[in-house]
């Protein structure tokens, strides 16, 4: 299924101190983000996000196949 991702254009907090990738409509998803675009994997819209921060990682929550900490 095809979904929409947006990027977190501020490090976040605590662990990983990266730049997370979310699903819309993820609750942990912070208001200052980059929509990435629709696309049918998180790896896809991993890799896009990586073209804007190299540090670019999943959120655990919504895109817990992406997230390595």
């Amino acid at each position: 299924m095809i979904m929409k991702y947006y990027v977190n254009n501020r490090q976040q907090d605590g662990s990983g101190y990266n730049h997370e990738v979310h699903k819309e409509g993820c609750y942990w998803m912070p208001s200052n983000v980059t929509y990435l675009g629709e696309f049918y994997s998180d790896k896809d819209a991993l890799t896009e996000a990586k073209r804007y921060y190299a540090d670019a990682d999943g959120c655990a929550h919504c895109c817990p196949d992406i997230n390595h900490g």
